[in-house]
């Protein structure tokens, strides 16, 4: 786990925009007072610009945005993500991801996502295939905090969709 740690912190510490690798990184931490999934999404800015201009059939440029908040892209990102990160529960109910917002550091961009839930989690499948529209080999990992209980999951191409399972 620490390698896999260290693998990713040397992947982001990259400040170069070219890179040969297509990964991104999904923090998915549980929230028991609000009883709300926090989620955090990083992803190099240049792919994801990439897949957004293929989506929407223009030219996207997240760079002119400045800091975190509310920007012209917001609508883009929030369509994108809906569409590409969803879960769904035991019994088949697709449970409300909410875009937060977003924001640029360096060569990536950080997306900020909620997912309620009052009820205890179970487990459910998983959807995350960002950015596998635009990359063969994109690799997106997944780590899920609820309570005491931490997992990671790899999604690749052949797998977008995974069993999600704490136990």
């Amino acid at each position: 786990m620490c390698l896999c740690g260290l693998f990713f912190l040397l992947l982001f510490s990259n400040s170069h925009s070219r890179h040969d690798f297509h990964a991104s990184v999904t923090k998915m931490e549980y929230n028991a007072k609000e009883q709300v999934f926090e989620i955090s999404m990083r992803i190099f800015t240049d792919d994801f610009e990439k897949a957004l201009s293929a989506a929407s059939n223009s030219k996207v440029n997240l760079s002119e945005a400045s800091g975190r908040g509310t920007d012209k892209n917001d609508p883009l990102i929030e369509q994108y993500v809906q569409a590409h990160f969803r879960f769904l529960t035991p019994q088949k109910q697709l449970k409300s991801v909410k875009y937060v917002g977003h924001e640029v550091e360096a060569d990536a961009n950080w997306l900020y996502l909620e997912m309620p839930l009052a009820e205890p989690f179970r487990g459910g499948m998983l959807k995350q295939d960002v950015l596998m529209d635009a990359f063969d080999d994109q690799v997106n990992m997944v780590n899920i905090k609820y309570q005491t209980q931490k997992k990671t999951f790899v999604f690749r191409k052949n797998q977008p969709v995974q069993n999600i399972s704490l136990e």
